[in-house]
C-alpha cells in the first residue's frame, strides 16, 4: 500500500507491506518509496528466512511488488 505522507509526518510517501507485520519504508518520492519498498521487503524474507519463521502469501495481487 502506498500512500502519501501529510507534511506533519515529514511529506514524501510510506510504502507499507500488511501481510508482512512491520514491514514499511518512505521516500520523497513515490518512486523512491517503491525503490526502497523492495529492500524493504527482501530484508523482511531474509529475516524471516533466518529465524525459521513463515513468510505469508499476500492476500490479493495489489499487496505483491515484484522483486525482480
Amino acid at each position: 500500500m502506498l500512500k502519501p505522507l501529510s507534511p506533519e509526518d515529514g511529506g514524501g510517501y510510506l510504502i507499507e507491506f500488511p501481510y508482512l507485520l512491520g514491514c514499511m519504508f518512505d521516500g520523497e518520492t513515490e518512486e523512491e518509496a517503491i525503490l526502497m519498498g523492495k529492500d524493504a521487503v527482501e530484508a523482511w524474507i531474509n529475516t524471516a528466512k533466518q529465524c525459521d519463521r513463515a513468510i505469508p502469501k499476500p492476500s490479493n495481487k495489489k499487496e505483491t511488488l515484484s522483486l525482480s
